[in-house]
């Protein structure tokens, strides 16, 4: 025997008959806290931001690398 029952509820209305929290107003809190965190790393993305933090870091592993190459061709280095 197969037996087929349709309701007809919001899913405001079903959450409230099976007794579950309402979690909107966290939900609500926690997608202005993303939009607020996507807007700060959007702003990061700014070319002249970028560069200002990339260059003092590329430009000291110039100067290593160049370190790095002079003290291999020292000829007083030991083999």
């Amino acid at each position: 025997m197969k037996a087929t029952m349709n309701i007809d509820c919001t899913p405001e209305e079903a959450r409230v008959f099976l007794g579950l929290p309402d979690v909107q107003p966290m939900q609500e809190h926690l997608m202005k806290e993303m939009q607020v965190s996507l807007s700060a790393n959007l702003k990061a993305m700014d070319p002249n931001t970028m560069i200002n933090a990339w260059l003092p870091t590329t430009f000291k592993g110039f100067e290593q690398l160049q370190e790095l190459f002079a003290s291999q061709m020292n000829p007083s280095r030991k083999r």
